[in-house]
């Protein structure tokens, strides 16, 4: 039997987490991402793309000095939570808490509220309302602490995301004439070089949670899977050839990778959904230990 601990002071905790993730989201881009960009301009042959790459470098050097958020969208707040073994934790506290975080947030850093009534199209100020922020959460028996990812999901790339119920006798073929079409149809408008998360198999929404999840895998990290990491350089390099590029004014980089998840489905079906990330690729994690200690990281 694993020993539980009770985490300590965890409401005050996970207040503070709720506001610290989701504006160091917007002002800390991911290494990797920041990686991928400069590559992205240094091997870039179009002019303009390499421009545009190189403002986009910019952006995030005047946000580093000036801590200043990098894009005004601050998106939709999107909370992945993976509770390990080994702590007890009030569950509905610890998301009420991230919620008061978010607010925090908004109103102290301050943040430009993004988050409406789907009806009325009235705005709290608070970026909160009725099922915002979104939580996704889930357990695991292989870490002994809890998981908090932050991803801030703006407009324009949530706007790009595509669900589609194949059949079985689609094939694989299918699933990458699917992709690619999305690619195109989206052109500049998810604000590309984009992460392109790709979920196959499962049910319609399981699908659609796979191809979101699977744009918080960092740059550059494969598929453990290899039939599934060759696929996804396969549809990277397929999408990049489209000639897209940066923004959609043209260019070599349209995508900076293409992440794949995947579960077992039903017999009949063959569902494919795919979920993009803007250029800026925002998260913010956070490991929380029995003993309240607190790793940030990406």
């Amino acid at each position: 039997m694993t020993s539980v601990s009770t985490l300590p002071n965890a409401e005050a905790l996970f207040e503070d987490l709720g506001r610290r993730l989701y504006v160091d989201a917007q002002i800390d881009i991911p290494p990797d991402v920041r990686e991928a960009l400069r590559e992205a301009a240094a091997r870039e042959s179009n002019r303009g793309a390499r421009g545009m790459l190189t403002t986009m470098l910019r952006a995030m050097d005047v946000s580093d000095r000036k801590q200043t958020l990098v894009c005004q969208d601050t998106g939709i707040p999107i909370f992945w939570i993976t509770i390990g073994r080994g702590i007890a934790i009030d569950g509905a506290a610890m998301l009420e808490a991230l919620r008061r975080g978010v607010e925090r947030a908004t109103e102290e850093t301050p943040l430009r509220s993004s988050i409406v009534s789907a009806i009325r199209r009235e705005n709290r100020h608070t970026s909160t309302g009725d099922g915002v922020p979104v939580f996704h959460v889930e357990f695991s028996a292989d870490i002994d602490y809890i998981d908090v990812v932050m991803m801030p999901k703006g407009s324009g790339s949530e706007s790009m995301s595509f669900l589609k119920m194949l059949l079985p006798a689609d094939g694989l073929a299918g699933v990458k004439k699917f992709v690619l079409d999305t690619a195109v149809e989206a052109g500049g408008r998810p604000c590309p070089p984009t992460i392109i998360g790709v979920g196959i198999g499962g049910s319609s929404d399981l699908c659609m949670t796979l191809a979101k999840k699977a744009t918080l895998r960092p740059v550059g990290q494969r598929h453990p899977q290899a039939e599934i990491a060759a696929l996804e350089v396969e549809l990277r390099d397929a999408i990049n050839g489209t000639g897209i590029g940066p923004m959609g004014l043209g260019g070599d980089t349209t995508v900076l990778d293409v992440h794949i998840e995947t579960a077992w489905t039903h017999i009949t079906l063959n569902p494919v959904a795919v979920n993009m990330q803007c250029w800026r690729g925002e998260r913010r994690r956070a490991r929380v230990y029995a003993d309240g200690r607190v790793d940030i990281g990406y």
